[in-house]
């Protein structure tokens, strides 16, 4: 399973998270502790906000570990939000447009996780996808799908704008119902970050399975979450439990809520430690 962090604070270079600590994600991309996959090798991507209205985004199909350009630019890029992602593939093909993070307008997205039995699923999650939006669909991942397919359910769109906690659980309803009606019973697994270049939403959930581990971290004006703590002080570090998701709106508390804890195919697993 892949590896990510995400930031939310004072404007800081990204090398502060990304490269620095002793167990940075450039570190988790050789040696993860707390994933299926010790080696997330599958390509890596950056996305950032700075004076623009959408995020920048830098995307390699090289390791992370092997890209000399990924330590230059950490160094020299500085901002308030941003996510990095190191990818293990788990059955699309090895390729730039299915790195994370994926963008839209201002949104940005990135996912730990799996819909089972992907092949037999693909269909029925694209057709959530809304017709004017298909077009941005670059890659075949499952996780750009399932991001589009949150547009369409309340992010942007047709329909009134809703909070993006609400558009996020109406579109993992959905996908939860079809795992269970036509997966065969497969896991789905969605520990994902979400964020509008303001506020940041981390979501830790599966159904059929245990959820991919996910933490943070508090800061005096802000926020980092991770897949596993990025340093060994882990008594700093609070396990997100399964099923919840994490709120980090600007000038607010970080605030933890229950999420789609009532579904019939949620597979119950402590809190990480």
């Amino acid at each position: 399973m892949c590896r990510w962090i995400a930031y939310r604070g004072e404007s800081i270079p990204l090398e502060s998270y990304v490269i620095k600590p002793v167990h940075s994600l450039v570190s988790q991309s050789v040696h993860a502790l707390e994933s299926t996959a010790a080696f997330n090798g599958d390509g890596f991507g950056l996305g950032w906000y700075g004076e623009q209205f959408e995020p920048g985004l830098y995307k390699e199909l090289r390791p992370a570990w092997s890209d000399e350009n990924l330590q230059h630019l950490c160094r020299h890029l500085r901002s308030h939000l941003f996510f990095a992602h190191v990818r293990a593939a788990t059955g699309t093909s090895v390729a730039r447009p299915n790195c994370h993070p994926f963008a839209y307008g201002k949104w940005m997205f990135m996912h730990n996780g799996l819909v089972g039995n992907w092949e037999i699923l693909r269909r029925d999650v694209e057709r959530m996808i809304p017709d004017e939006l298909y077009p941005r669909r670059g890659g075949t991942t499952d996780s750009e799908a399932l991001f589009l397919a949150a547009m369409g359910f309340g992010l942007t769109g047709e329909e009134p704008r809703q909070d993006p906690v609400t558009a996020v659980s109406r579109m993992v309803e959905e996908v939860t119902g079809l795992v269970r009606e036509k997966g065969e019973g497969a896991p789905f697994k969605f520990t994902a970050a979400l964020t509008d270049g303001r506020d940041l939403y981390a979501f830790r959930y599966s159904a059929n399975d245990g959820s991919n581990s996910l933490y943070y971290r508090s800061l005096d004006n802000g926020v980092v979450v991770a897949s596993e703590p990025l340093d060994q002080d882990r008594g700093s570090w609070m396990g997100v439990s399964d099923n919840t998701v994490l709120v980090a709106r600007w000038g607010e508390p970080v605030e933890v809520r229950p999420f789609l804890q009532d579904s019939e195919t949620t597979g119950a697993m402590p809190a990480a430690r």
